[in-house]
């Protein structure tokens, strides 16, 4: 495209004329900082798996694993839910609907990242003599792509969104021991309900969308009061879950229930934030509050586990 042809194009298209400037808009579209949710706790099972570190092989092709895995799932879910955004006002200058980034463009990182994150798979087959990664890879990032067709027919979208963060730690184990046990199940549990609790308060933004589209979710079933009620116990059983994780795991001690301390304290300011159903400030609850959360908790558990 020559000089002349690029300005003439309107400011959204002009800013996405190169690679890199496409690659930056395509990573602000799919959010890559949220990776904060759930990477820290997919760490905190790899190193209750190994006792301690990790190799650093292991350490970098979960790391590999967790960002092109998330990828493909936040790319696809920008693809299938491309309609759907262009209706919503919040969402109607993602990339797709306002003509910044292609569907092509999209469709070509999900097969390049699903190659690498396979790959990657394989390397714990190769390296290490563990073949599972490499045999749960397509079924994962099939599980990962299926959640935004769960707002089409079921409430419990929220959730499955959870799970879908949620088996990050119990596929870290696994690469790591090539076998199962009780901690990243607990592990499960709690990012599990975490994450469909402030899943369900940033929901009561579309709350009027997603009635007029007949889409589903929790605010569009009960109305936003109830549904912040649901988020509430949603994360008080998250709680339960971390508890009950320090509970059976001799390496984690007195700076995980630190940890689990702050987090309560965090998830009260959370929800205060949009006591009443003003969501004003829902931003702040749930991307910096989370955000916090995650890198505190496991963090400290992290600490526990080497310190042994």
């Amino acid at each position: 495209m020559t000089e002349l042809n690029v300005q003439s194009l309107d400011p959204a298209r002009r800013a996405a004329s190169t690679l890199g400037q496409r690659l930056a808009i395509f990573a602000a579209d799919i959010k890559v900082s949220h990776t904060v949710f759930a990477l820290p706790f997919a760490l905190l099972s790899t190193f209750l798996a190994a006792n301690g570190w990790p190799t650093a092989g292991q350490l970098l092709l979960i790391l590999i694993c967790m960002v092109t895995a998330r990828t493909v799932a936040m790319a696809v879910n920008r693809l299938l839910d491309a309609r759907l955004d262009a209706i919503n006002p919040r969402t109607a200058r993602r990339a797709i609907p306002g003509r910044v980034l292609s569907r092509q463009f999209y469709w070509a990182v999900v097969l390049l990242c699903s190659v690498v994150f396979v790959a990657a798979t394989a390397g714990f087959w190769l390296l290490y003599r563990n073949p599972w990664p490499l045999y749960f890879s397509i079924p994962v990032l099939g599980l990962l792509s299926a959640y935004p067709w769960f707002k089409r027919f079921t409430r419990l979208c929220h959730y499955y969104l959870g799970f879908c963060l949620a088996i990050a730690p119990i596929c870290a184990w696994i690469a790591i021991r090539g076998t199962i046990a009780a901690p990243p199940f607990w592990i499960f549990g709690a990012v599990c309900l975490w994450t469909a609790g402030f899943d369900i308060i940033y929901a009561c933004q579309d709350f009027k969308t997603d009635v007029a589209c007949g889409l589903f979710s929790v605010p569009a079933k009960i109305g936003i009061p109830r549904a912040l009620w649901v988020s509430r116990l949603t994360h008080l059983t998250s709680l339960g879950m971390l508890i009950g994780l320090a509970m059976t795991t001799p390496a984690l001690s007195v700076l995980f229930y630190i940890g689990v301390g702050i987090a309560l304290a965090l998830l009260i300011v959370e929800h205060s934030l949009v006591w009443g159903g003003n969501l004003s400030k829902v931003n702040l609850a749930f991307f910096t509050l989370n955000g916090v959360i995650s890198l505190i908790v496991a963090t400290l558990g992290i600490i526990d586990v080497l310190r042994r």
